[in-house]
């Protein structure tokens, strides 16, 4: 083990002290067997599955719209601390994560082989009732101790039979984990938890703890680097550590398992069903800085986990074995801040470090602090792991016989597969929402593979960022589905994938599909089917849409929302109508009408209509206005124009309701991509850009100015709302970066599709300053706790600043800001910071109340003794107000002062 793998550890550990976190506290992840794909877990760019089965060619194809996958789906994305956060507030999450000292649940100080698993239950089904999965591990030495577990968790059993030596840099008594009664105590304590715990729907992942300072497999530095330093080492042998990794992948058959290190224990867990456990997620260190996650071939060190991971040859484990970890406690608040790279800094690429460990979890403390609309966070949570669409079902409109056949085809957006085999069941809904006939499937969702996998720059198959076909989208098919019981008329077919923990928790998060027809019920709609001799005799239209109201409206466009009808079959869409004149069809229940007069009035009315024709009366009618003219202008830029470069399956395509008759589809999935060329930029500077877009479901997409050629991705990532239908024109406008003169402004999706494009509006103007009341964050008035306090500062307002705001409480809290009426309100806030912070805008805060307001991320400015601002909308009361600014867990910015 080499030296500067020992320091890399040293930095973990006091990295995460001075943070005040308990402890380098990976999290517990699991494992279950996928012998269909274990021959593919080789090093190298891997071998592609074999293609799926061709659907059956009778069976009519229904074609599914995508939606943005839910951020709280069961087994991935981010785990917080049990118990301090284990409640229903922060980012919504489905994990939460523990340890325990052994000696908690080996409590016989006589007998070694007596279990208590009362404090492990606890935990389990506490995390349980609150709909999630749990991780943990165990350990026998802790520096410190949490407050709430031992620091000497060694049981009392081994008292007298085992030799303790003393830690003198960590003060922990550590075991001679090479003595055969210790030996033996873990590979009983493991076989019996086994036993017990093996494939418990309440959890998520184990971690292999017991070995080292915290479980974490290392004793630094009493280990086996001795050729610095002076110190003995107490890790264990190769061979008897590999006993506790063969002790494990003996006692577990379901449940994930992994262990922080793939070269640990001599790489015994490479050739077992065991994944791995990164404890330093995407961070960088050391000087100069190199990454800890990624390997030497992006930058990073020889002891990087992807590195140890390309030397043992496993970095293809994640195939079948799920990889976690920690997001490094420093950058738990600021990971997301340079989205989808990293900060230049001490954050490395993000994406890079999801993409190429396949990340499925990580524990990140902070992240309860996320903001659940911030769509840089979202789009990095819904890429990690699974993230599965339904993009076609098959299945005849009409059975008249005793049985029917349904396929399915699942695709994979996400870096990981799903690794448990839960059950995937169809059924049918009558038309009051009622399942009135359930299938179980012998389907097996861990098949459907990432769709597209990141090369590592080592295995030499193209520059960086190359991304190889893997996945396919699988093929589902179910056949002699008994429609025995099932009364004739009209149904919805629906799928589901259940959950085993929903058989102990009602509260328990289902799994979902990134589908518009997706419901909170955990069903996914796949369409409707008429069963029994009645086939082609319904004949009742649906009920009258009701409640249409325009919820906004620009100069113009008018946006339209109502109720949704219901059918005794099945609504399949609605008619809107402006005037006698059809508008447009859309399945929703929202619709943006683009392309109107500014300050003119339309009537509008709505009717439904099901899959048999029957159309419904129509709605009340709506009269609205848009907006009348004035305000900014700017020159318009058509994306179907010759001069712009179009890649991969970009093309342009006819569209009534665009300008110029025409617009550019195809645009996502990596080298698809649209550049429009000869922007104007002026004298350059920050210009506001207006993006006019069309997309049948909520999109993403990245916007980079003038991109060096092989750049991806770098840019300002951008969500698109649904506009009704691909026959519908919205708009979103950014504020992008333009130099003088001409600029190119790149548009693309790695991950998905990004919307259709009409043209881009580029206002003339540079951004307009913020103007409004100010109030000094140094003014006498105001309340400083802790730390925080006034110093001297020259560029900032008043000549002074507040510093020292952060950890836990120094806080800074300003005073009697006035508002004369309720409402939102634009606050900006004017600041230094030498790196990228963030902080909680907390308004009118209750003296007790910590971290519930509005969580603010604020890039680096460049130095203490520069400015910036950053603007976000907060609610004010009437009269005069607070706003309190702190951080739980880690420093805020300088504050200069607020405007409001």
């Amino acid at each position: 083990m080499t030296a500067h793998r020992q320091r890399a550890r040293l930095a973990v550990v006091i990295a995460i002290v001075l943070a005040t976190i308990a402890a380098t506290v990976p999290a517990a992840q699991a494992r279950s067997t996928q012998a269909s794909t274990a021959a593919l877990t080789t090093a190298g760019a891997p071998t592609r599955p074999p293609a799926p089965a061709t659907p059956d060619s009778t069976l009519p194809a229904h074609q599914l719209s995508a939606a943005p996958g839910p951020l709280d789906n069961p087994l991935k994305g981010y785990a917080t601390f049990y118990p301090g956060s284990n409640g229903t507030h922060g980012y919504p999450r489905s994990l939460a994560w523990s340890y325990f000292g052994l000696s908690e649940v080996m409590t016989d100080p006589a007998n070694c082989g007596v279990y208590d698993w009362t404090i492990l239950d606890q935990f389990l089904n506490d995390t349980a009732a609150r709909g999630n999965h749990s991780n943990f591990w165990f350990y026998v030495e802790y520096p410190g101790g949490s407050g709430t577990h031992p620091a000497n968790a060694t049981p009392a059993c081994l008292n007298g039979r085992v030799t303790m030596r003393h830690n003198a840099v960590w003060d922990t008594q550590s075991p001679d984990y090479d003595d055969p009664d210790l030996i033996a105590a873990f590979t009983g304590f493991i076989a019996a938890l086994g036993a017990r715990y093996d494939n418990d729907p309440r959890i998520g992942f184990i971690g292999l703890g017991l070995i080292g300072l915290w479980g974490e497999w290392h004793t630094w530095p009493y280990d086996e680097d001795t050729s610095g330093d002076s110190y003995p080492n107490y890790m264990p042998t190769d061979a008897n550590a590999a006993q506790i990794v063969t002790a494990y992948d003996n006692a577990f058959s379901h449940t994930q398992l992994e262990l922080r290190y793939p070269d640990a224990a001599g790489g015994a867990a490479n050739t077992k069903d065991i994944g791995y456990a990164d404890y330093s997620f995407c961070y960088r260190e050391g000087s100069p800085l190199q990454g800890v996650s990624l390997p030497q071939s992006m930058g990073g060190a020889n002891y990087a986990f992807l590195q140890l991971a390309l030397n043992e040859g496993v970095e293809n484990k994640w195939i079948t074995n799920s990889i976690g970890g920690e997001v490094r406690p420093e950058i738990q608040s600021r990971l997301y801040d340079n989205w989808p790279n990293g900060n230049g800094g001490d954050v490395d690429n993000v994406k890079a470090c999801i993409e190429l460990q396949h990340a499925t979890w990580q524990v990140s403390e902070s992240s309860q602090n996320y903001s659940a609309t911030d769509p840089k966070v979202a789009e990095g949570v819904r890429l990690m792991g699974y993230n599965l669409t339904v993009p076609t079902a098959y299945f005849k409109d009409s059975v008249t016989a005793t049985s029917m056949k349904v396929g399915v085809k699942i695709s994979n957006t996400g870096v990981a597969p799903f690794y448990y085999p839960w059950t995937v069941m169809l059924g049918l809904k009558d038309s009051a929402g009622n399942v009135v006939k359930t299938w179980d499937t012998p389907w097996d969702i861990r098949k459907a593979q990432p769709l597209k996998i990141r090369a590592f720059p080592d295995w030499n198959v193209g520059s960086d960022p190359t991304y190889l076909d893997f996945g396919w989208p699988e093929y589902f098919e179910a056949a002699n589905l008994s429609l025995g019981g099932v009364a004739d008329g009209g149904y919805q077919l629906v799928m589901q994938v259940r959950s085993p923990l929903e058989t102990i928790s009602a509260s328990a998060k289902k799994l979902r599909f990134a589908n518009a027809t997706q419901n909170s019920d955990g069903w996914l709609g796949l369409g409707t089917v008429q069963v029994g001799t009645g086939g082609g005799s319904d004949t009742q239209a649906p009920t009258v849409p009701a409640n249409l109201a325009s919820p906004a409206q620009t100069q113009n466009s008018i946006s339209l929302s109502w109720n949704p009808s219901t059918d005794n079959v099945g609504v399949s869409g609605y008619e809107v109508r402006r005037g006698t004149q059809l508008v447009d069809t859309v399945t929703g229940t929202t619709f943006i009408d683009t392309g109107l007069a500014a300050g003119t009035a339309y009537t509008y009315t709505v009717k439904a209509r099901d899959a048999a024709g029957n159309v419904s009366a129509a709605s009340s009618a709506l009269t609205v206005s848009t907006q009348s003219s004035g305000g900014s202008s700017g020159t318009s830029y058509e994306a179907e124009a010759a001069g712009n470069t179009f890649t991969g399956t970009v093309a342009s395509a006819a569209c009534t309701a665009c300008s110029g008759g025409q617009r550019v589809d195809g645009v996502g999935y990596w080298s698809n991509r649209l550049t429009i060329n000869n922007v104007a930029g002026g004298t350059g500077g920050a210009k506001q850009v207006t993006i006019y877009y069309t997309s049948p479901d909520s999109r993403t997409a990245d916007l980079i100015v003038n991109p060096p050629t092989g750049t991806t991705g770098s840019g300002t990532p951008v969500t698109f709302p649904a506009t009704g239908g691909t026959g519908t024109v919205g708009s979103v406008t950014v504020t992008l970066p333009l130099a003088a003169g001409n600029n190119a402004i790149r548009i693309e999706n790695m991950t998905g599709w990004a919307p259709n494009i009409d043209r881009i509006v580029v206002d003339g103007s540079s951004t307009p300053p913020v103007s409004g009341t100010t109030y000094e964050a140094e003014a006498a008035g105001n309340t400083f706790m802790g730390s925080a306090a006034a110093t001297v500062c020259t560029p900032c307002s008043g000549g002074k600043r507040v510093d020292g705001i952060g950890y836990w409480s120094n806080r800074l809290t300003i005073t009697n800001i006035a508002s004369t009426t309720a409402g939102t309100r634009q606050v900006t806030i004017h600041y230094t910071s030498s790196e990228s912070r963030t902080a909680d805008l907390i308004v009118n805060p209750p003296t007790a109340t910590t971290g519930t307001g509005t969580p603010v991320t604020f890039p680096a400015t460049g130095g203490t003794s520069s400015l910036g601002s950053v603007t976000v909308t907060l609610p004010l009361a009437a009269g005069n107000n607070a706003i309190r600014i702190e951080n739980m867990t880690g420093w805020a910015p300088n504050i200069d002062r607020i405007t409001v």
